[in-house]
C-alpha cells in the first residue's frame, strides 16, 4: 500500500457512488489500508447493455472486462485493495465478521437501515471488536423525519440551500448538477476518521461516527444562513459579490471564453484601473456598486479582445485576482499543474488523475497503486489478514462467496 502517516490502519471500505469512496481514497492516498468490499454486482454486470456508462470507459473503450474499465468508479479506487463478497449469505457475513475483529475501521454510506437488515450493525460489529470506528454516512442521518428517505447529491444540494443563491436572478435558481455536496461529504467523513483514530490513542475506545451527506451539504452554506438569521435578505447575485465590486466572469477572446476578475478592496480597483482603461480609479465602493453594469460593460470590452490566459497575466501582474475560466483538458495541461505534478498517470489511457492536494514530507505518489481488478485481493487479504488456507479460499471460490468476475 501507499506509504505515509496512516499507514498500518486497516480500513474495511463499503462505501459506493462518490462520497463514501472519495473520503475512503484520501485515506488511501494518506497510506492506509483500505480493503474495497464489494458485492458481486458491484461493479455491474459482466455485459453492458450499452457502449457507454456513466463518465466512460478507462482507455477509451468497456474492452473484454467492462466492469474493471468504468472511468468514474476507476478513479475514485486507487490505492485500495478489492475483496469482492457476498454479504447475504452465511459464509460471506462471518467471513466479514472476521475481517472486522482485525480492522481499525468501518466504512459505508448505504441508507440507514441497509447495513442492519444485513445482521452488521454497528452494536453487532462493536461486540466484534470493540475498538472498531464505524463511520456510517446515510443521506439525512440515521434518525429525524427524513431517514429513511434516497438521497442523491443533486437533490441534497438544493435541500441544503446553496441551490436557492445559486442563479442570475430571483426566477432563475440554479444546481450544480455535479453533487458537489458529495465531495464535501467526503472530506468531513476523512476528517472523522482521523479525529477517532486520534481519539482511540488516547482513549482505547473505538466510536460510531455518523456523518449525514445532508448536514455536510448545509454546513457548507454557512454565511447566507447566518445573513438570514440576521433578518438580512439573501440575494441571488449570479458571479457577483455582495463585498466586492467588480466581481464576476467575462468574455474573452475566441468562442465561449472567460475570465473570472475580483475586487477585493480599493487598492485592488485602483491596479485594475491602471490596466483596463477608462475606469476611474477615484470611485469608491458605493460609487462601484451603483455604476456597476457600465463598469462590467468597460472590463468586458477589454477582456473580449484579449486571450483569456494573456490577460489574466496582466492582471495578476498588477496583482488583481484574475484567472482564467479553464475547461477540463486545459486544466489538465495548466502548467502550474504540471509543474507540480498534481496528477498522476496511474491508470491506462492517455488521462491522469487527481492527485493528492496535501503536500508534506512523507507523502508522495510515487508508490502508489492503479485501481485493483474486481476480486482482485480476496486470496492475498484473507491470508494476510486472517490466515484462511488454500482449501478455505477455495471453497469460498467455489460457493460462490467470493468472485473475481460478476455473476453470468
Amino acid at each position: 500500500m501507499a506509504d505515509g502517516p496512516l499507514r498500518g490502519v486497516r480500513i474495511l471500505d463499503l462505501t459506493h457512488v462518490w462520497a463514501g469512496p472519495l473520503g475512503t481514497r484520501f485515506l488511501a492516498d494518506l497510506g492506509a489500508e483500505v480493503v474495497k468490499i464489494e458485492a458481486p454486482m458491484g461493479r455491474g454486470p459482466r455485459e453492458f447493455p450499452v457502449n457507454e456508462t456513466l463518465g466512460g470507459w478507462i482507455d477509451g473503450g468497456p474492452g473484454d472486462e467492462p466492469w474493471n474499465r468504468n472511468a468514474i468508479f476507476v478513479k475514485l479506487q486507487r490505492n485500495k485493495r478489492s475483496v469482492a463478497i457476498d454479504l447475504k449469505t452465511d459464509a460471506g457475513r462471518e467471513t466479514f465478521l472476521r475481517l472486522v475483529r482485525v480492522a481499525d475501521v468501518v466504512v459505508e454510506n448505504f441508507h440507514s437501515v441497509t447495513m442492519s437488515r444485513l445482521g452488521l450493525s454497528y452494536e453487532v460489529l462493536a461486540a466484534e471488536n470493540p475498538s472498531i470506528i464505524y463511520v456510517a454516512m446515510p443521506g439525512y442521518g440515521i434518525e429525524g423525519p427524513y431517514s429513511q428517505r434516497v438521497a442523491f447529491g443533486p437533490a441534497v444540494e438544493a435541500m441544503s440551500g446553496l441551490s436557492d443563491v445559486l442563479g442570475y436572478g430571483p426566477d432563475e435558481p440554479r444546481n450544480t448538477a455535479m453533487a458537489l455536496m458529495d465531495a464535501v461529504a467526503a472530506v468531513s467523513a476523512a476528517g472523522g476518521v482521523v479525529t477517532a483514530l486520534r481519539r482511540r490513542k488516547q482513549t482505547g475506545k473505538g466510536a460510531f461516527v455518523e456523518m449525514a451527506l445532508h448536514e455536510a451539504a448545509v454546513s457548507f452554506c454557512g454565511p447566507w444562513l447566518i445573513e438570514s438569521q440576521l433578518g438580512k435578505p439573501v440575494e441571488r447575485l449570479a458571479n457577483r459579490h455582495p463585498k466586492m465590486e467588480p466581481h464576476g466572469v467575462y468574455p474573452s477572446a475566441g468562442e465561449d471564453q472567460w475570465i473570472a476578475i475580483a475586487c477585493r478592496n480599493d487598492d485592488d480597483w485602483r491596479a485594475l484601473c491602471s490596466v483596463v482603461p477608462g475606469l476611474d480609479a477615484d470611485a469608491d465602493f458605493a460609487t462601484r456598486r451603483r455604476d456597476r453594469l457600465e463598469i462590467d460593460a468597460v472590463i468586458s470590452r477589454w477582456t473580449s479582445h484579449r486571450d483569456k490566459c494573456t490577460a489574466a497575466g496582466a492582471l495578476q501582474t498588477a496583482a488583481v485576482p484574475a484567472g482564467p475560466v479553464n475547461t477540463t483538458p486545459e486544466m489538465l495541461s495548466d502548467p502550474q499543474a504540471r509543474e507540480r505534478k498534481f496528477f498522476v498517470p496511474l491508470e491506462p489511457g492517455p488521462t491522469s488523475m487527481p492527485g493528492n492536494p496535501i503536500k508534506m514530507q512523507g507523502i508522495s505518489s510515487s508508490d502508489w497503486t492503479p485501481c485493483p481488478k474486481f476480486g482482485a485481493d480476496n486470496a492475498a487479504v484473507l491470508k494476510d489478514w486472517l490466515d484462511y488456507s488454500d482449501e478455505e479460499i477455495d471453497e469460498l471460490e467455489r460457493s460462490g462467496v467470493i468472485v473475481d468476475r460478476p455473476p453470468a
